[in-house]
């Protein structure tokens, strides 16, 4: 696999929860930092931050819409949508992504914290 097809590997199997497979491309020593958090390492602590983020999402579509590789390197812009019972949220992302050897190494993802926060309930 390129680096390009595990990233997307990876997003497809998120998207629908499959955090077994998501995990099979995560490093044992993969950093990951978003916005909303702290940077953790490895399979175990990414499945820790991802779970309590997707588990009340009933859909999610984490479409990319423009991308760059140069070697090891993916970088993705995407609009992630994630069905809440209150309606779709909908959050603009980059992530920087590392792969080696078919395992993400790096993910940092940059977004802007008030746009998701904004959603995540409904208005009164």
């Amino acid at each position: 696999m390129t680096p390009q097809d595990t990233v997307h590997a990876f997003l497809n199997a998120a998207a629908v929860k499959d955090f077994d497979t998501a995990l099979k491309f995560i490093a044992p020593n993969c950093e990951y930092h978003n916005m909303m958090m702290d940077k953790v390492t490895g399979p175990d602590a990414v499945k820790a931050a991802l779970e309590p983020f997707f588990g009340p999402t009933l859909e999610n579509d984490l479409k990319i819409l423009r991308e760059v590789t140069d070697g090891a390197t993916v970088v993705t812009e995407r609009l992630d949508r994630h069905l809440m019972e209150h309606g779709w949220v909908e959050l603009p992302v980059t992530g920087v992504w590392e792969v080696h050897d078919g395992q993400i190494t790096l993910w940092h993802e940059y977004f802007d914290l008030q746009t998701i926060m904004s959603q995540m309930s409904p208005a009164d």
